[in-house]
């Protein structure tokens, strides 16, 4: 009995060899669709809500209105909060519903062709570059945090990173053997370093305001 002949290698599911990531498995990966997913559109969705309450009462008091450098409502004023002419939190709903989708396709024991990876691949770039210009406003021209915000930074550091090793690995992203193999060794250290760098860039910028210095 012969294999039915593919154009796309991507579509067929594909083990990574002994040495590549746990995650990178489809179940695994899956549930790491899942974990991030969720976590972003709960904290895009409580920005919507927050929003509309601030439309009907502009005196409402955010939940996560903590003091002046901590303040959800004080960003929400801000030309930046709605970049494309509509609430930011709004885009963060339809794209992590997009990134649950795609992980209960995966969990079902789908198996996505190259296209769709790609395509997942440049849509989750190019949020994380819209959540890098973000957090570069927040610090340097805002100077105000926002938790929720935050929260939505905090998955897109493991959802952008892992998303990409595994690409990587399943030769979605076409790269050197020796690439690969540095990216599928050090992803977790990858996203820790990530995660380190931002937690560290916010905590100096804002060490005097939360020291009263």
């Amino acid at each position: 009995m012969t294999t039915p002949a593919t154009d796309d290698p991507a579509a067929v599911p594909r083990h990574p060899s002994p040495g590549s990531p746990r995650f990178a498995r489809p179940r695994t990966f899956g549930f790491l669709l899942l974990a991030t997913g969720a976590v972003g559109w709960v904290a895009s969705a409580i920005l919507v809500l927050e929003r509309l309450a601030l439309f009907k009462d502009s005196g409402h008091v955010t939940s996560c209105d903590v003091n002046p450098w901590v303040s959800c409502g004080r960003v929400m004023g801000t030309w930046q909060s709605e970049l494309f002419g509509l609430p930011n939190p709004l885009i963060g709903i339809v794209a992590f519903a997009v990134v649950l989708a795609t992980a209960m396709v995966v969990l079902s024991g789908a198996a996505p062709g190259r296209w769709y990876w790609a395509g997942l691949q440049a849509g989750v770039t190019l949020g994380t570059v819209f959540v890098i210009w973000l957090w570069s406003q927040a610090l340097f021209e805002i100077y105000i945090l926002c938790l929720y915000c935050m929260v939505v930074w905090a998955a897109m550091i493991p959802l952008f990173l892992l998303l990409t090793v595994r690409n990587l690995v399943h030769g979605v992203i076409p790269a050197p053997r020796a690439v690969v193999r540095f990216v599928a060794g050090w992803a977790g250290t990858l996203v820790a370093i990530a995660y380190v760098a931002v937690a560290g860039s916010v905590f100096l910028r804002f060490f005097p305001a939360f020291t009263g210095g």
